[in-house]
């Protein structure tokens, strides 16, 4: 089935810079059956983990998030570039793979009874799930879970995770 998913991954040479081969998942996302397997796979790697938050980072994270926080009956948390949540926040700023950048959650958004899946479309290099794991670890929940749609081995963002990460990826590049 993850095959099925890989074939509708688009490859976007330079994009967003020279040299870079962008691996584009909107190709997917249109694709009814390839979004449903990918929902079914996600939620199938923490339906019996007691999972009550998924946090999703900006934007593209927004989607598999929302719908493995469906799938698992938790709630969504947004991880946001600064300025876009409306109330009291917490942040962390952090290089990646094109400068510096920063990202924020709610405060008040993890409690330490939760037990959390950070989630993003895509491990580079690492470094904004590294500041969001950073940030929700801050709130002290119960366990927290990293995953990823595609994970891209040759820039070796694993490294950039902390230690005690449990990061699972789709697919690998």
């Amino acid at each position: 089935m993850m095959e099925y998913v890989k074939s509708k991954v688009r490859d976007v040479m330079d994009f967003p810079q020279k040299g870079i081969v962008f691996k584009d998942l909107t190709t997917v996302f249109k694709d009814p059956r390839a979004l449903h397997i990918i929902g079914w796979d996600l939620s199938q790697l923490y339906r019996d983990k007691g999972v009550t938050k998924v946090v999703g980072i900006e934007s593209r994270g927004f989607i598999g998030g929302s719908i493995l926080a469906f799938e698992l009956g938790a709630g969504f948390v947004p991880a946001r570039k600064p300025g876009k949540l409306p109330a009291d926040t917490v942040s962390c700023s952090y290089d990646k793979e094109y400068g510096k950048d920063t990202i924020e959650i709610h405060r008040d958004a993890i409690t330490p009874d939760d037990i959390v899946v950070i989630h993003d479309d895509v491990l580079a290099t690492g470094g904004t799930m590294a500041a969001v794991y950073n940030l929700v670890k801050s709130m002290n929940p119960k366990k927290i879970y990293v995953n990823f749609i595609i994970e891209l081995g040759a820039l070796n963002g694993r490294a950039a995770m902390p230690a005690d990460a449990e990061v699972t990826s789709l697919i690998k590049y």
